[in-house]
């Protein structure tokens, strides 16, 4: 008998399931696994041999988050504009130096802000993106060929994200048809339109910044810095998230959780968020 990853444990006799914030107790003698309240527990705990196992994903830093991040890996990075965006993340592939990165993501920050910082190291060798405006650095590097982009609409941008991670193959969509988009693109008229096959995104990591989670990774995000991140947290094979607040196990009302902890492997307390603003705009005084 073994622990499966959360939500789910798996036995000879079959699978059981239960929500994210729910412990599962597994009887050896007769086989039943039966799913019981998570939310006034702070670990999971297997009793068949006497044994306990920790669900906890924490580690103790964004740099301890990102240490294994090869140079060449493919990245997924939630953030709109500078809305949401991984900071300490971010700031520790800098540190780091990893680079020839293919980033995915829905822009690349601003010329000296979010991923901006990684594009001015020339940590970046490809963006996925749906808009590239505020980067001077971007359009520098763009125009001289020294970086790789692939443009796409923001819907589309999203939903081949949810479909990387829902295990779709391609969908259709009319959006692009008829413009630089298409170029390569299967089309196909469906009911008397014609649609573009667009193919799923996926990453090896996705780096996520939520508002309050748990130390299992149940993610809660908060108004519109929640943007691409629940997505991509569905699309990677490793997912890393940062919370600006961290609580026990038991804490959260699952029916708040956003993005359940199966989806999670590593989690950490973030620290000395700046939140940047992209465009500070006030009203005139009278």
């Amino acid at each position: 008998m073994r622990l499966g990853t959360l939500p789910e444990v798996r036995k000879s006799s079959g699978v059981a399931r239960a929500h994210p914030c729910a412990r599962l107790e597994v009887d050896d003698s007769s086989g039943r696994t039966q799913a019981v309240s998570g939310l006034q527990l702070r670990r999971d705990r297997l009793h068949g041999g006497g044994r306990s196992v920790d669900v906890n994903k924490v580690v103790a830093s964004a740099d301890a988050a990102v240490a294994d991040i090869p140079d060449g890996a493919v990245i997924m990075s939630g953030g709109f504009g500078l809305c949401g965006n991984p900071e300490n993340l971010i700031a520790a592939l800098h540190r780091k130096g990893t680079k020839n990165l293919t980033i995915i993501s829905n822009n690349c920050g601003t010329t000296e802000l979010g991923l901006g910082i990684l594009l001015q190291a020339r940590q970046v060798k490809k963006m996925v993106a749906s808009y590239v405006g505020e980067n001077k650095e971007f359009e520098r590097q763009l125009l001289a060929g020294e970086l790789e982009v692939e443009l796409n609409p923001q819907g589309t941008l999203a939903e081949r994200i949810r479909a990387g991670g829902c295990g779709i193959g391609g969908f259709f969509t009319p959006t692009g048809v008829g413009t630089e988009i298409a170029k390569g693109k299967e089309v196909r008229t469906l009911d008397g339109r014609e649609y573009l096959l667009e193919l799923p995104l996926k990453a090896d990591f996705a780096l996520v910044r939520a508002w309050k989670a748990d130390k299992w990774g149940n993610c809660i995000f908060r108004e519109t810095a929640r943007n691409f991140s629940p997505l991509m947290a569905m699309a990677a094979r490793t997912t890393i998230v940062e919370a600006e607040h961290l609580v026990e196990v038991g804490e959260l009302d699952p029916d708040q959780v956003h993005t359940p902890s199966i989806f999670v492997r590593r989690i950490f307390l973030g620290r000395d968020y700046q939140k940047w603003i992209e465009k500070r705009t006030v009203r005139k005084r009278p």
